[in-house]
């Protein structure tokens, strides 16, 4: 009975993963660049200091480095892939708390420094990608806008072209990104021109009700008069003075046509 379980055991250990096998552990840790840049920190985004020359002695030019991105409090919680079937893609930060992104060879990451010229900083942007929201075909590493304030911690992680690590380096102290807050102007401004387009489309619609209503309904011609079916007009009687209506003959009345003479 002891062979088979000596047997047992062996063949467990040749088929146990490399999970318990410790990734060297590099002393170096990820920070906010401190180069004069706007917008260094967003709502959305931060900006790294580039790892240089901080891998280069313990990889090949086969090795890829990898950002890894993590909530604070879910960073404990991350174990590093043993495949490239394994890597976290960036759907997984909602999920798992975590994910990776950035992939870089060495020869992305100079130990020289930037031209004195050059208006490049050697920073890496987290979140920077806008498209990979719209763009159901980006690959899985894709760069993402960050969806919270967090905080997150990030790590670099190398691995081999099998996608098993090789070297690490420590966590970075937790970061927040800005939360986004409304202006009291804007505010302000908005409620003025909301209150202006309502008041707009009330006239609007006065406007209207004016118009249609004249359509429907026409205005009567004042100076026509209806009685039952009969339709004339109405004759208005010059005034006569007093003085003048004496001196009229006898038979003669304003208004009425003066009646024949009998007389011969």
């Amino acid at each position: 009975m002891g062979l088979p379980w000596l047997l047992l055991l062996v063949v467990l250990v040749w088929v146990q993963p490399c999970r318990g096998l410790a990734t060297e552990l590099i002393p170096y840790t990820p920070q906010i660049t401190a180069w004069d840049l706007e917008g260094k920190v967003t709502a959305t985004t931060f900006s790294l200091e580039q790892p240089r020359c901080v891998l280069d002695g313990h990889a090949s030019a086969a090795n890829t480095v990898w950002l890894v991105v993590a909530f604070s409090n879910a960073s404990r919680d991350f174990q590093n892939p043993q495949t490239l079937a394994e890597i976290p893609a960036s759907p997984r930060l909602l999920t798992d708390g975590h994910y990776m992104t950035l992939p870089l060879t060495l020869d992305q990451l100079p130990c020289e420094d930037p031209v004195g010229g050059s208006r490049r900083a050697p920073v890496l942007r987290v979140g920077n990608d806008t498209s990979c929201l719209a763009d159901f075909h980006q690959p899985p590493y894709c760069n993402a806008p960050l969806p919270s304030p967090g905080p997150y911690r990030v790590k670099f992680l190398l691995l081999d072209p099998r996608g098993s690590p090789q070297a690490e380096t420590r966590w970075s102290d937790p970061i927040a990104l800005h939360q986004g807050r409304r202006n009291g102007d804007m505010i302000v401004i908005t409620s003025i021109l909301s209150s202006l387009a309502g008041l707009l489309l009330l006239a609007f619609l006065a406007a209207s009700t004016t118009r249609f209503s004249s359509l429907w309904w026409p205005e009567e011609a004042p100076e026509q008069l209806h009685i039952g079916s009969f339709m004339g007009k109405r004759y208005m009687t010059h005034h006569i003075p007093p003085s003048e209506a004496a001196t009229l003959p006898v038979g003669c009345e304003p208004g009425l046509e003066p009646l024949p003479s009998l007389s011969p």
